[in-house]
């Protein structure tokens, strides 16, 4: 059960620069004006998956060798961006790369590190159709599709339901007032007036708070159509920041830090929401896995996440995912496409993969099949990513780092507050003036 993405794990540089591989046939383009009949020869796969992940993968290329019995497909596994950078800069070819994260695409497509997927597409006459909305956002860039989604991770709420009912809560909130009224009824304070239990953690640099994540709360967006920031001209991204600001002074900044810094580790058995230290939390359907296998028996459920009344769009979530390419020097494009294609684009490996990895396949068809395993605590994960609401954060050159700056100085804002259109107004000029060094 692996996490694709954390909003707080940003890239800020992923340049690939690909060489070659095996002999191929085609065009000087390398591309050939109609799909070859017969496939021939041997392609590289680099992707992130280890362990147990890693097998599916082994599993999902076996079957793509069975399809094409002259294909073989050479596995590089574990294979994050440092790694593949470091592999490039050494001479090692490169065909089909997995990156964790959809953070690199504008890297990779204005670069020119990963080829351009539209030739093929068009060719094969791809349904792209049948990627949702903000999936297809995610893997191009300025128009240019270098990319295409294999996986992804979707956002909600998780919540304890035997802590509801002891509260006397009988249903989850779904506007931000409901969060703030549940999650103050569900905090618990020691004799000294230290905190014993929390609803909800309002902290922004949280395990899972953060802007990304939070960002389905308002349908927020954070670029404008030009590429300058939009924060600062949102009253709805104001509104958020208010609203968080004045729940955190609400119970005390001090005694909100205090208490987080004793809890356990997300990714460990320690997690607070595991515990039951913490109510309510926002999180991925990566977690699911890991209560299954950290905390069987945990009493919860999961909704979509809250949103702020006659903004948000209730159902929605927010969604980015890994993403697969093909390296610009690649001497078998056709073989490349061919396994690129398999992994994205088919409908049952995309049920294999989501399967076998617990993450959300990034086709409409996949996560409405029948095979498609979903429990009741997943399927809020599920029908969130198909949400034509859903949304997600555009791509950059320098690894959408806004997301990063903007997560500081709220982390920064939040302790020390202030006005916030002045708060705002300067971050448009910290981001626009990085983006300007950043390049187009």
């Amino acid at each position: 059960m692996r996490r694709i993405v954390s909003s707080l794990a940003i890239a800020t540089t992923a340049v690939l620069v690909t060489a070659g591989c095996s002999a191929g046939s085609g065009g000087s383009s390398g591309i050939d004006k109609s799909a070859p009949d017969k496939l021939s020869g041997t392609v590289s796969l680099w992707h992130f998956f280890s362990d147990q992940n890693a097998d599916v993968m082994k599993q999902v290329v076996a079957s793509f060798e069975k399809k094409y019995p002259d294909v073989k497909v050479e596995l590089h596994d574990g294979q994050d961006d440092t790694k593949v950078q470091k592999a490039i800069s050494a001479g090692q070819p490169i065909d089909v790369a997995v990156s964790s994260s959809s953070q690199p695409v504008g890297s990779f497509c204005s670069s020119g590190a990963f080829r351009d997927l539209q030739p093929f597409i068009d060719r094969d006459k791809v349904d792209l159709d049948d990627i949702p909305p903000a999936v297809r956002d995610y893997t191009q860039y300025k128009g240019k599709r270098c990319t295409l989604p294999m996986l992804a991770d979707s956002t909600g709420m998780f919540y304890n339901t035997d802590l509801f009912k002891a509260a006397g809560i009988a249903s989850p909130p779904k506007t931000l007032e409901e969060l703030e009224a549940d999650g103050l009824a569900l905090t618990k304070y020691n004799p000294d007036g230290s905190i014993r239990q929390l609803g909800f953690n309002p902290l922004i640099d949280f395990y899972e708070n953060g802007v990304g994540h939070w960002q389905p709360m308002i349908n927020g967006t954070f670029l404008n159509a030009d590429g300058t920031s939009a924060i600062g001209g949102s009253d709805a991204w104001k509104k958020l920041i208010t609203w968080q600001k004045a729940y955190v002074d609400r119970i005390g900044y001090a005694k909100l830090r205090a208490f987080t810094s004793g809890l356990g580790q997300e990714s460990q058995a320690s997690n607070a929401f595991f515990t039951g230290q913490v109510a309510i939390t926002i999180d991925g359907e990566w977690r699911v896995g890991k209560i299954t296998k950290m905390k069987p028996g945990l009493p919860y459920a999961t909704a979509p996440s809250p949103v702020m009344d006659g903004v948000g769009k209730y159902g929605a979530s927010s969604i980015t995912g890994n993403v697969a390419g093909i390296g610009r020097g690649s001497k078998v494009p056709e073989l490349a496409w061919a396994l690129l294609k398999y992994l994205t684009t088919d409908t049952a490996v995309q049920v294999e993969l989501g399967n076998g990895v617990s993450n959300i396949p990034t086709l409409t068809s996949a996560l409405k099949s029948p095979d498609l395993k979903v429990s009741p605590v997943y399927k809020t994960f599920v029908v969130g990513a198909a949400d034509p609401h859903t949304v997600t954060f555009p791509a950059t050159p320098d690894g959408a780092a806004y997301l990063q700056t903007f997560q500081k100085a709220w982390a920064d804002y939040q302790e020390k507050g202030g006005d916030v259109n002045a708060f705002t107004a300067n971050l448009d000029i910290t981001i626009d003036n990085a983006s300007k060094l950043a390049g187009p």
